[in-house]
């Protein structure tokens, strides 16, 4: 067999195991292995072959690691509404508690409201304002909901 066909062989394996890992690099070494092959077909030594394939695998990876489609996002849990459901529904909250900050500690806004048939404890986010009426959950700490206007409501 052709050693064309061989690296091409090789690049498909990786590219069928990149389905597997959803991430691109193995894709990116796909790339090279494909590039060695076409190095191959033009007739160049092993040697060339392989330093042509890992300089454009190198080169593939580290351009993917500098996009957005190599960068992982960290992703917040208490903040995610695809890890909890809880993050974007509305309560209403009658009464908001005053607690005032001190050493150059924000002023902080309590409450004690029924969600999903019990008692939570309810935080209003620095942006919000405090008053009697509906809010929007944005973030869950423990067993306390962190809470902003809803829309429209400022």
């Amino acid at each position: 067999m052709a050693g064309w066909v061989m690296w091409m062989l090789a690049a498909g394996v990786l590219i069928a195991l990149e389905l597997f890992s959803t991430t691109f690099y193995l894709l990116m070494v796909a790339i090279g292995l494909a590039v060695g092959g076409v190095a191959a077909l033009a007739g160049l030594d092993i040697e060339w072959q392989f330093l042509i394939a890992a300089l454009v695998a190198v080169v593939a990876t580290y351009i993917l690691r500098r996009s957005k489609f190599g960068r992982r996002t960290k992703v917040h849990a208490e903040r995610d509404p695809n890890v909890n459901l809880d993050i974007g529904q509305s309560l209403l909250v009658d009464q908001w508690q005053h607690e005032p900050g001190t050493d150059g500690v924000a002023d902080l806004y309590t409450a004690r409201v029924k969600y999903r048939g019990a008692m939570w404890d309810v935080e209003l986010a620095p942006s919000a304002v405090a008053q009697s009426g509906l809010y929007v959950i944005h973030e869950i700490r423990g067993s306390c909901l962190i809470v902003g206007n809803a829309p429209g409501k400022h």
